[in-house]
């Protein structure tokens, strides 16, 4: 099985720290964007025949603030190119400032059957800080429109003036409000972003100091039965994302619109960043790709390794065996015999240690040839 993701590049404004391809300027073009997705869809269906696709992972910018009735349309064109499973996953990003009743049950119509809602921060003078557009007033306006629906939140450490009583405060917050998924990422000060300045300032946590802080959020997150199963993601019970858990698995997947990615067949490729680029690429009948190369042998071998060492369970020694015709513990002793204390192994599986999970870079380069 595969996913299929969609890229709706439309802000109300821009996040302090966001390094994606958004446009809060252009909201007036979402019509002709959309139709430029649906038109693009159409251009792939007969490559992807073959293709079963189990996720449709509707991601931004904030999807949530163009016209419903285009997302109920783009959930249609997925199904009506592809064969996008019945009981198929299928998620759309939110921003609490931009719902609605109306909004929330044309989703739900359309089959839309998993929100993630950008949440950050339980402190409105931080969600002000990152330029964020809603208050944690409307998140739980917004969650309880969602009642009885399954959810996620975004919660974001690293930030200006955050203490762990903050992180904690955000983490009980969206739990008690239902939320059955929580990603806890670190906040990464890109160059070029207005929050890079507050780093260059040393008005930012540093490592140590964020380090501290997961490890807090990883208790808290814990003590309310949330499992973590990637360095970032924690869940009730059978409540993982399927399409992420694809993208740590190495599984394929199609993207589509703006800046969007994919791999498929071990080839990867990625969409143009630039929306007039996008329009008269697709409006000329043309894929608006820019970069295309085949992932080597070598290459594929460390993403597996990369992207199975970030989860909790590790990397299934059996999987690797099957796809690589390698002994991962001979293949690789020496990286194994320097880093033994911060891993261990579970049946078929080889893991980093729980305490280790967050610093897991600096051990995985090891395994890198």
């Amino acid at each position: 099985m595969a996913g299929i993701y969609v890229h709706i590049p439309f802000c109300k404004s821009k996040c302090s720290y966001c390094d994606f391809a958004s446009f809060p300027d252009k909201l007036c073009f979402a019509e002709s964007y959309m139709a430029c997705v649906y038109r693009e869809m159409a251009f792939r269906k007969e490559e992807l025949k073959n293709y079963s696709f189990d996720t449709l992972y509707i991601g931004g910018g904030t999807p949530s603030i163009i016209d419903e009735n285009y997302i109920a349309m783009l959930v249609s064109a997925a199904r009506k190119n592809f064969n996008l499973a019945k009981d198929a996953e299928i998620t759309i990003e939110m921003n609490p400032g931009t719902v609605s009743a109306k909004k929330i049950e044309t989703y739900k119509k359309c089959g839309i059957n998993r929100f993630s809602i950008g949440l950050q921060t339980a402190i409105d003078s931080q969600l002000k800080d990152l330029g964020r557009i809603h208050t944690l007033n409307e998140f739980v306006y917004c969650t309880k429109l969602l009642k009885g629906e399954n959810f996620s939140v975004d919660v974001m450490i690293g930030l200006k003036n955050q203490t762990a009583e903050d992180v904690e405060k955000t983490i009980e917050v969206a739990a008690a409000f239902g939320a059955s998924h929580i990603s806890m990422y670190a906040l990464t000060p890109e160059d070029g972003t207005p929050i890079y300045t507050d780093y260059l300032n040393g008005e930012l946590p540093d490592s140590d100091e964020v380090a501290k802080v997961y490890e807090i959020g990883v208790k808290k997150l814990e003590s309310l039965g949330f499992d973590r199963y990637e360095v970032s993601n924690f869940c009730k019970k059978g409540k993982e994302s399927k399409h992420n858990l694809n993208y740590w698995q190495r599984g394929e997947y199609i993207g589509f619109g703006v800046a969007a990615s994919s791999h498929i067949n071990n080839v990867r490729f990625t969409n143009t960043f630039d929306l007039d680029e996008y329009f008269k690429c697709v409006l000329s009948n043309h894929l608006p790709v820019i970069n295309s190369e085949e992932v080597g042998a070598v290459e594929r071998e460390e993403e597996y390794i990369m992207l199975a060492l970030r989860t909790a369970k590790g990397l299934n020694l059996k999987k690797y065996f099957e796809l690589f015709n390698k002994n991962f513990e001979e293949e690789y002793a020496v990286a194994l015999k320097k880093n033994a204390e911060y891993m261990q192994i579970n049946g078929d599986y080889i893991k980093i240690k729980n305490e280790y999970l967050f610093v897991q870079n600096s051990i995985i380069v090891e395994f890198f040839k």
